[in-house]
């Protein structure tokens, strides 16, 4: 499906991502919302966890704009890097733009994981994604959240998260960051 077919003025249809495959190679670039409408494109993203020093992780729920998945709870950030772009340095690039979170405030940010998945969302699109996992702890928990992308900020027990999701189902949570959790062999 064409961007012309569903809204070409969406801020979306002016922004590229690298379509991948299975193996996360580089098959080009791919028109973000194209990308997440029709069947869509798999495409490259990430999904970044950071902690605290008492293993507390930081959710960050999607503000209500976000075209797909709004409202719904997620690992600390999620995104897509952009051509010539790593993961990491994507990664420390939205930290910044979403949390006014710079590297002087956290260590060892790193690749943990990778993984496949698709959902669909609603009647609004989906998301088919080869996603990698960033983790790193924050020494400084100093936040400055973006409004245009966050509405709100949650410190959780990891642990207990991860071990018993359904004590948070009222959060709903975004799909890729139940998939990194689920997979999760770093903690």
């Amino acid at each position: 499906m064409s961007s012309d077919a569903v809204d070409e003025t969406h801020e979306n249809a002016r922004q590229e991502v690298i379509a991948v495959d299975a193996d996360d190679n580089e098959e080009g670039l791919v028109n973000r919302l194209d990308a997440h409408t029709g069947d869509g494109v798999r495409h490259r993203a990430f999904t970044a966890l950071l902690f605290d020093e008492n293993d507390r992780i930081l959710l960050a729920q999607r503000a209500a704009n976000k075209r797909l998945w709004d409202t719904h709870w997620d690992g600390t950030v999620a995104s897509h890097p952009v051509e010539g772009q790593t993961q990491v340095e994507a990664t420390e690039e939205r930290l910044e733009e979403e949390l006014g979170v710079d590297p002087s405030q956290y260590q060892n940010l790193r690749v943990t994981d990778r993984f496949e998945y698709k959902r669909y969302y609603e009647n609004a699109g989906l998301e088919w994604e080869v996603c990698a996992v960033l983790q790193a702890t924050l020494h400084d928990t100093s936040l400055e959240p973006n409004p245009e992308e966050v509405d709100g900020l949650m410190w959780v027990p990891y642990e207990r998260l991860r071990e018993h999701p359904e004590y948070y189902r009222q959060l709903r949570l975004c799909p890729w960051f139940e998939i990194a959790m689920r997979r999760d062999e770093e903690r």
